[in-house]
């Protein structure tokens, strides 16, 4: 038999399985506490769920509209109007997609060519780099580090050599998955500078627009003066809503734009999710206190897992949002190995986390750092963070 050659095509190279998979098999094989994946253990609100039960029923069961069904489409309008003070055309400037990985996955496919250049802020969502290779582009990356405070900043002079002749978009997201940064108006100024004196596009990921912590406010990067134009903004209903399985996003800026990204859209799953997605509308008109109370249900988890931490004897970056805080093990491990760290901890502690070098494009600069996921019962987070004492107190 003659063997075949490796049939992987070189833009996937050195991918492979992510790592949420493996770690998430490993909280499996030793029944550890996961705190690894990002995906709540309770589900979301009981009107969101229920409309989507009905939906079933009522015979919402077959392809929706290439676009999105049009309730979602105008819900999707009418969030971005009443919290942001965004004008949207829903027939036009709205596109509903499989949650915000299909939408990212469109904007990249539909809107580089090869040899283009990416600019990203790293540690990044892991399929930030897979999209751009997939495009047979390059990702750039501009370093977020912990200052003294703790708190994730760039170099503005990093962010403008990043950029040159090849660069056609910046890839942004606010706030942020692993860091938990929001970014501030001064820096997404900074940003939009640099986009508008080279004529960049800004693809800004937002999907954890609603889990901020301690009074910090997220800035959508399309209300900066003169960024309406060129940023395509992508967000979701599964942080949210607590139904991260249903798959349901949506991305709203621009035609040119939104055009550019659902011409490759419509080539990866076409639509999906009919039932789920009036559902979602019933969930994007939710009163504002829903909002608001899921934040702060949120940010007392992210107390207990931040001060259990701490008291295990991580270097601990306290987040300003999302699900998710990252440490330093050193203090624990002098080694520094994220990776073996993450490997070990199922059977040393009886816990899932994620070694943060996966989401680096330089590995060396969060090779580290680990993250920890609080969007679990509170009782799971504690029950974790004992683990965690008695794993190192030993």
């Amino acid at each position: 038999m003659v063997a075949l050659t490796d049939p992987l095509t070189h833009k996937l190279a050195g991918f492979g399985t992510t790592i949420f998979a493996e770690m998430s098999a490993l909280a499996v094989e030793t029944a550890a506490v996961n705190l690894g994946q990002g995906f709540p253990d309770t589900d979301g609100p009981a009107e969101v769920l229920d409309a989507a039960v009905a939906a079933i029923r009522s015979g919402i069961n077959q392809y929706p509209p290439g676009p999105g069904l049009p309730e979602l489409r105008r819900a999707v309008a009418d969030h971005q109007r009443h919290w942001y003070g965004i004008d949207l055309d829903p027939d036009s400037e709205v596109v509903v997609t499989a949650g915000a990985t299909e939408a990212l996955a469109g904007a990249l496919l539909g809107m580089l060519d090869a040899g283009d250049e990416v600019v990203v802020f790293e540690p990044m969502y892991d399929s930030y780099q897979a999209g751009i290779a997939l495009a047979d582009a390059r990702a750039v990356p501009v370093l977020l580090a912990p200052g003294d405070d703790g708190r994730y900043t760039f170099d503005p002079s990093e962010l403008t050599a990043a950029v040159s002749e090849r660069t056609k978009l910046i890839l942004l997201n606010t706030p942020h998955n692993p860091t938990g940064k929001v970014f501030t108006r001064d820096e997404l100024q900074a940003i939009a500078r640099v986009a508008i004196d080279n004529d960049l596009i800004v693809v800004t990921d937002e999907v954890y627009e609603h889990l901020l912590f301690d009074g910090h406010r997220h800035v959508p990067m399309a209300t900066l003066p003169d960024m309406r134009e060129r940023t395509l903004t992508i967000s979701s209903g599964g942080k949210t809503f607590h139904t991260t399985g249903w798959k349901i996003g949506w991305m709203s800026g621009p035609e040119p734009l939104v055009t550019a990204a659902k011409t490759a859209k419509q080539f990866l799953t076409y639509v999906n999710g009919a039932p789920f997605q009036p559902a979602m509308a019933i969930g994007l008109r939710l009163h504002d206190a829903y909002f608001e109370e899921l934040a702060a249900t949120l940010q007392t988890a992210r107390d207990h897992l931040v001060a259990g931490l701490r008291s295990a004897g991580f270097v601990t970056f306290e987040p300003e949002a999302t699900y998710f805080t990252t440490v330093d093990i050193r203090p624990v491990d002098p080694s520094g190995d994220g990776m073996a760290f993450c490997r070990a901890l199922p059977e040393r502690c009886g816990v899932v986390a994620v070694p943060n070098e996966v989401f680096y494009a330089r590995p060396e600069h969060g090779r580290h750092l680990v993250r920890f996921a609080c969007c679990k019962r509170l009782d799971v987070i504690d029950e974790a963070v004992d683990r965690l004492a008695q794993g190192f107190s030993r």
